[in-house]
């Protein structure tokens, strides 16, 4: 079952339809849909896609020789594999003679880390024979840093060769609630805070009964299939993982400033900034500002990708006890409790991407250029304030307030948001919506009517077409 990627594909299909040399740029981190995407696009067209594996440059240039020979079999009748990538990118172009022909390498990074000097002899190749041909070249690989620096990057043998460049993100909590079609838009937003948007962990816990009974199952049993899928994921991008788990612990566990991770995790603090970066490379951390602050100066550090934040906050404290199998205890005793409070930061991340369909459906009031938290100071009451969501344009701004909870949401949840709003003198033109699990009084429905600029908003209107 192939969900989303609509707009990848329409941009892929946009390349394929211009009928000259195309070469995209197609990454991602793990388990996106990247290989799903290019099957996808392929299917149907003449192709050869060589999925690439940790393995010598010899073997590899046997296995991307036995896909080519797979599309042009004349060949086998001399020869078993090519001698070098030269040939094997020069005999396509040669074998295509003017048809049109995909040639999709994915995992790229691993062949390049056998052969340095592949992307130099594709560079070559590129400039002197594929540039005329119909060859549509895609490379494809979920090593960001790699694919960033060594094929996008100034320095790259590659540079100002591609002519399109894909970075395949997780599925926001829209596309993520298609693999629970059957499931309410509740279930469907709590599945996303746990999986986050990532098909194959939505597509394993769609697949698992009862949705608790499936997050049980799949992070709370030791044989489950996430049990030990981020370790697995630090251990096989990072060095030294256990001083990564530790940073990624204390942020799971509140620690959202550099010292406060350096002190709950004992590392010095210029340590702890590199291995951050690290985080950042990867999309398992960022950095977040005030939607109209400054990173450097108000920032604070947070995970960005669900499931390492749900696995950090409940999984890895409760490993013992899943270890004994006591891991249903576990999640009855110390997930089950706080999870509304868990989701509903969840939440408000689900109503910032909902804002961004409604712009791009043209059905916001006004024109947005940015949406996200706000935090700031209130000299008049001498406190702090925050602002889940404040969207915004030139002159004017929509605020929103969050609450995922099992009770009604009332007038003064709009009359706090309002006071709060008048912080941001900036803006002369304002509107407001209301995110509620649960839905609103008759009192905040009707206040709202009246006013005109208030938008109340349930889950199952975030999850209308």
């Amino acid at each position: 079952m192939f969900i989303g990627r609509k707009d990848e594909l329409q941009a892929l299909e946009k390349l394929y339809a211009e009928d000259k040399f195309q070469f995209p740029v197609i990454y991602g981190r793990r388990r996106v849909g990247k290989t799903s995407l290019i099957n996808k696009f392929i299917k149907g067209k003449k192709h050869i896609f060589y999925v690439a594996i940790e393995q010598n440059n010899k073997a590899a240039l046997e296995g991307f020789s036995e896909k080519i020979l797979e599309a042009y079999p004349e060949a086998m009748s001399y020869i078993d594999s090519f001698k070098d990538w030269r040939s094997a990118f020069e005999y396509i172009v040669a074998q295509a003679n003017g048809e049109r022909i995909i040639v999709a390498i994915d995992e790229y990074p691993y062949i390049a880390n056998g052969d340095a000097s592949i992307s130099s002899v594709l560079q070559a190749v590129i400039d002197t024979r594929m540039l005329n041909s119909r060859v549509f070249l895609i490379l494809c690989g979920s090593s960001m840093s790699f694919m960033e620096n060594q094929i996008l990057g100034y320095k790259s043998p590659l540079y100002g060769r591609r002519t399109a460049q894909i970075k395949v993100k997780p599925f926001d909590y829209f596309d993520s609630g298609r693999f629970f079609n059957q499931r309410s838009p509740e279930e469907k937003i709590t599945a996303y805070a746990v999986a986050g948007g990532i098909p194959q962990y939505l597509r394993i816990i769609s697949e698992g009964g009862p949705l608790y009974d499936s997050i049980i199952g799949n992070l709370f049993d030791r044989i489950g299939h996430l049990y030990e899928e981020p370790s697995s994921i630090l251990k096989q991008e990072l060095r030294e993982p256990y001083v990564y788990n530790s940073i990624i612990a204390a942020i799971a566990q509140g620690a959202t400033k550099l010292n406060e991770i350096a002190t709950k995790t004992g590392e010095d603090a210029n340590k702890c900034g590199r291995y951050l970066k690290s985080l950042f490379d990867l999309r398992i951390a960022e950095k977040q500002a005030p939607v109209t602050g400054n990173a450097e100066r108000n920032g604070i550090y947070r995970l960005c990708d669900n499931l390492f934040r749900f696995w950090y906050k409940y999984v890895f404290p409760c490993m013992s006890m899943i270890e004994s199998g006591a891991g249903r205890q576990a999640f009855i005793t110390r997930v089950e409790p706080t999870i509304n409070e868990y989701v509903g930061s969840v939440f408000e991340e689900c109503a910032a991407a909902y804002i961004w369909r409604c712009m791009k459906a043209n059905r916001l009031p006004i024109q947005i250029h940015n949406a996200g938290r706000w935090w700031g100071s209130n000299a008049a009451e001498k406190r702090q304030e925050e602002i889940d969501i404040v969207a915004f344009g030139d002159n004017a701004a929509i605020f929103c307030e969050c609450k995922w909870r099992n009770e009604v949401q009332g007038i003064g949840v709009l009359n706090k948001l309002i006071e709060k709003s008048l912080l941001l003198k900036q803006f002369n033109e304002k509107y407001y919506m209301i995110f509620s699990k649960s839905g609103f009084t008759e009192a905040l429905r009707n206040e709202a009517e009246r006013l005109g600029n208030v938008s109340l908003i349930t889950p199952d209107m975030m999850f209308a077409e």
